[in-house]
């Protein structure tokens, strides 16, 4: 067994089996490592399950699509950043990483989209991201938990599009994407808050306060934990 530090956990250490764990760079604070765990890999896996069209829209951007941006324009593609009606900030924050356009989850992109990817836990997105993506296109649900899926007509399906969810991430999409993470120098934007201040921190989450992602901080004399990720499912 070996210590590592959990994705998603609130422990200061931790016991996993080393062969579901990751190797993390060492160069690197804990602050910009943490958010490539969970929101990076689960993002990572989803984007995977996106294709590889040309056009991806991003629905909900925070932790995972601010960081799925960076790889999205680095392998060429035009990332479309939908977000809360408003949110003038949020849309800016996905501008400055690239994307080629960004407004409203309300609104019709420019173009048609190869894919969309949803982190935004609202099921109406399935049916407006259906409408906004191509015939053979397709909608990743990435969240674990979403609101209802109101019904929709079948038109904005049919032409071979699908919709599929994503539920958990394997060894194998660690040992993809933290090198690749690693080889572009992929930068997590992070607003950090102590632990004592967790609720805070989620509060600015749900209201969509919140740009990049959010990082817990141990006490400074806190044992210092090993930089391992982990646990992740096997393949």
């Amino acid at each position: 067994m070996a210590k590592a530090i959990a994705s998603a956990g609130y422990a200061q250490q931790v016991l996993a089996d080393a062969r579901y764990c990751l190797p993390l760079p060492a160069d690197r604070p804990a602050a910009a490592l943490a958010p490539l765990l969970c929101a990076g890999l689960i993002g990572y896996r989803a984007y995977r399950k996106a294709g590889d069209g040309e056009n991806l829209g991003l629905y909900g951007f925070g932790a995972a699509a601010h960081l799925l941006a960076q790889i999205a324009r680095h392998e060429g593609r035009q990332v479309f950043a939908f977000t809360r009606a408003g949110d003038r900030e949020g849309q800016a924050f996905a501008r400055s990483l690239g994307a080629a356009w960004a407004g409203s989850s309300s609104e019709r992109p420019p173009r048609e989209l190869d894919a969309a990817i949803l982190f935004a836990p609202v099921g109406a997105l399935i049916p407006a991201a259906l409408a906004a993506v191509r015939p053979g296109g397709r909608v990743v649900c990435a969240g674990i938990h979403m609101s209802d899926v109101p019904a929709f007509p079948y038109r904005i399906l049919w032409g071979e599009r699908s919709v599929v969810s994503v539920a958990n991430l394997t060894r194998a999409d660690g040992e993809a994407f933290i090198p690749l993470a690693t080889r572009l120098g992929l930068t997590a934007t992070v607003e950090r808050f102590a632990l004592a201040d967790a609720n805070g921190a989620l509060e600015r989450l749900r209201s969509g306060a919140l740009q990049g992602a959010a990082v817990l901080e141990m006490p400074a004399n806190s044992p210092r934990p090993a930089r391992v990720a982990g646990p992740a499912a096997p393949t």
